[in-house]
């Protein structure tokens, strides 16, 4: 009997350690193969320790399918007592991690059975983004004007951001050279080194051209970095590149002023930008190329936004609604 349990002590210690050599393996792929960044590196990696700490993984992950069924069935699920049951899309990430890793296993010989066929994801919901009217935008953007250098500098980068769908982080990341304001076009490198350039609309190069005339040069003074390609477009009073944190903070105090409901982001202009766009007749392909969409699919849902828009206009209008 002590046998017995010393030979099942070590193979369930040899089980977990192939587990976690599985796991570097993996992420040693996403790294060097893949090229994915650190950061996606970094959730990979959480989402794969946190399973492989779980109760029963050690076990049998190599072996059947229930190991990580019943992980993700109580994590979208757990018993009185546990954690609170994750939100449908991080439970949708992590089980695609684990599908992902079960995957490569699979390829490379780790395990003899392909496992990862045999679950499904969890279904992923369906959100809605929120959106701004045309009318709440221009009370947005004109809680950001002042005559102070950084309330120009602020009215400057909301203009561009809802003239252009851009992410923030694509907006704060520009260099002078990115921006030709002659031409009004933007260079935007996006998601996955894509690059793609976006036109920008004449009201929003106006504010612009005054931030680069008569802020952006005195606090260039100041700056440190690398000026190769005309240094950063937007800067901070300090002279370094305006960060992401700062500008969601500005955005959040605008909509404030402005009267808008919480929850307005930086993104919230994109979808702006995007749904009205596609309420003035533009195509979805343009749309597309536009946002910096890899795929058609990620643009099809400010379809059914505006299409819900329509029935909330129509609601509010006819009087047999």
């Amino acid at each position: 009997m002590a046998g017995d349990s010393a030979d099942g002590s070590a193979r369930s210690a040899g089980s977990a350690g192939s587990l976690t050599a599985a796991i570097e393996s993996f992420l040693a792929y996403l790294h060097v193969e893949r090229g994915l960044a650190d950061a996606t590196l970094a959730a990979y990696r959480s989402d794969l320790l946190d399973f492989a700490a779980s109760r029963g993984a050690s076990a049998g992950w190599d072996a059947s399918v229930e190991t990580p069924v019943h992980y993700l069935s109580a994590l979208g699920a757990p018993a009185a007592g546990r954690r609170a049951a994750l939100r449908p899309t991080t439970l949708r990430r992590r089980a695609a991690s684990i599908r992902g890793f079960y995957r490569f296993c699979y390829a490379e010989g780790v395990i003899e059975t392909d496992l990862a066929g045999r679950f499904d994801l969890p279904r992923q919901t369906r959100l809605l983004p929120e959106v701004l009217t045309v009318e709440e935008v221009e009370r947005l953007l004109d809680a950001r004007t002042g005559e102070s250098a950084a309330s120009l500098r602020d009215r400057a980068l909301l203009e561009l951001l809802y003239a252009s769908g851009l992410r923030i982080s694509e907006a704060v990341g520009l260099d002078l050279d990115d921006i030709d304001l002659d031409v009004a076009l933007v260079r935007v490198i996006g998601k996955g080194d894509r690059e793609r350039q976006v036109p920008v609309g004449e009201v929003a190069i106006a504010w612009l051209r005054r931030y680069v005339a008569e802020v952006r040069p005195g606090w260039l003074n100041r700056f440190k970095g690398d000026g190769r390609h005309g240094g950063p477009l937007f800067l901070s009073v300090r002279g370094e590149r305006l960060d992401r944190r700062r500008a969601w903070e500005m955005l959040v105090a605008a909509a404030r002023a402005a009267g808008l409901k919480d929850g307005i982001s930086p993104h919230t202009l994109r979808h702006s930008f995007a749904t009205h766009l596609l309420e003035g007749g533009a195509d979805l392909r343009i749309v597309q190329e536009l946002l910096g969409h890899a795929s058609i699919n990620t643009t099809q849902l400010y379809t059914h936004l505006t299409g819900e828009r329509i029935k909330d206009v129509y609601a509010r209008a006819h009087p047999r609604a």
